[in-house]
């Protein structure tokens, strides 16, 4: 299968850096052929200009030249992987961008006769989140993981019934040890392997 991994950190080197090697490392050992998307390295813009805004509302399917790859990556993967640092209880802000600007009408939804949403992403079998929490695991619960939230039930939303979820947190990173960062690691690429 196709996989697409989106990585969105600031800092290559960081420890997500790792994550999205590792995810890569264990998506390539199980013979999927793999797409990275950098966005940071890629210098994506993640703002919805006033004319890109206008054709999003005509409801025609403009892609917009700068998502245009992104957009052919997200219509030929059967397979999500976004990694990303949990800031503000959410998303970084240049992935929460990527996800506006390419999940546009006719790629992340169709809207029907009667302007009802209906998935446009049905080819989707799995989305995978890696993410890394300053904060512990309870506080996390208590506060609401709204990435969380975002890509594995609403984006769920927008791919088929079948399509699996799998998420992997390292929670309290601010003192996580060298020893739980590696065993964190190797998680990773294990469970990618099994997919």
């Amino acid at each position: 299968m196709r996989a697409l991994v989106i990585y969105s950190h600031p800092v290559e080197g960081s420890f997500c850096s790792a994550m999205r090697d590792a995810a890569v490392r264990g998506l390539s050992a199980a013979g999927h052929d793999v797409t990275v998307a950098d966005l940071a390295k890629e210098n994506f813009d993640p703002v919805m200009k006033q004319q890109e805004w206008n054709e999003y509302q005509s409801g025609l399917g403009v892609v917009p030249s700068d998502v245009a790859r992104y957009v052919e990556a997200v219509k030929s993967s059967e397979i999500f992987v976004f990694v990303y640092p949990t800031w503000w209880s959410g998303l970084p802000a240049q992935l929460k961008g990527w996800l506006e600007r390419v999940f546009i009408p006719g790629v992340g939804f169709i809207l029907n006769q009667d302007q009802k949403v209906r998935p446009a992403l049905t080819h989707v079998h799995r989305i995978v989140v890696l993410s890394t929490f300053g904060s512990p695991w309870l506080y996390v619960k208590v506060m609401n993981d709204n990435g969380r939230r975002i890509l594995m039930r609403a984006l769920r939303m927008a791919t088929s019934w079948r399509t699996r979820t799998t998420h992997c947190g390292l929670y309290s990173m601010d003192k996580s040890t060298e020893l739980s960062r590696r065993k964190f690691l190797l998680s990773i690429e294990k469970k990618m392997k099994k997919i």
